[in-house]
């Protein structure tokens, strides 16, 4: 589904983040990125949704090479994944229903339709009965799992979550994680950046460690690997 052939990111600035990153992911995989902060793991993960380019290499998202496509065809590529940010970049001015409802309206679809996309989705996140709030009436953990219901409403073969869990207490983060692993069970492919040790040492999956721009671990079941 996604491969990554030899490829180098150079900043304006000089900063070397990827160093020859070389990596192939599979539909329906859930991949955790570890590392230490400046490792390059925020470049590794843009370059996926292309809010980032390659200085060079090829970035293949289901046999196209994303990094050579025009800017004008970067929103029809999102349609296909959904993204989560550790700040939740929620619309404050707008409803939950009408902030997931958003995401379905930009591609046009039926009034009908975004209602029954938009509830099954909120039900799954646990939060139909808070349609009607707007995000400053939620907790943290509330306004990250209506995110994940944006990324989510429109069925994406894939969603990549940036520290998804950074801003939250335990607890919730363990709630969160429950959410991206009935994702993860229903065939999407989950990429999640995180410094969560507990969470990657508990739920395994594929650990891929990042360290000065280059993939130094792969593993399947790995553990985090890093001290605190």
């Amino acid at each position: 589904m996604i491969e990554m052939i030899d490829v180098y990111k150079k900043y304006s600035n000089g900063v070397i983040a990827a160093n020859g990153f070389n990596i192939n992911i599979q539909q329906g995989e859930f991949i955790y990125v570890v590392g230490p902060s400046g490792a390059g793991k925020s470049t590794f993960i843009k370059m996926m949704y292309r809010e980032e380019k390659p200085t060079s290499g090829n970035v293949m998202i289901n046999g196209i090479d994303i990094s050579k496509i025009k800017n004008s065809r970067v929103p029809y590529l999102r349609r296909n994944m959904g993204v989560v940010f550790q700040d939740f970049k929620l619309l404050p001015n707008l409803t939950v229903f009408e902030n997931i409802a958003f995401a379905l309206e930009v591609i046009e679809e039926t009034p009908n339709s975004i209602k029954k996309k938009v509830m099954e989705t909120l039900s799954l996140v646990g939060l139909k009965h808070k349609a009607r709030m707007f995000p400053d009436e939620l907790s943290g953990g509330e306004q990250q799992r209506v995110s994940i219901a944006r990324s989510i409403v429109n069925t994406p073969k894939l969603v990549i979550a940036d520290e998804p869990t950074g801003n939250l207490d335990p607890e919730t983060s363990w709630e969160i994680m429950k959410i991206f692993e009935e994702i993860n069970l229903r065939g999407t492919t989950i990429i999640m950046a995180t410094h969560n040790r507990e969470i990657v040492n508990t739920i395994r999956h594929r650990v891929v460690a990042i360290e000065n721009g280059q993939v130094v671990r792969d593993e399947q079941r790995g553990d985090y690997g890093y001290e605190n």
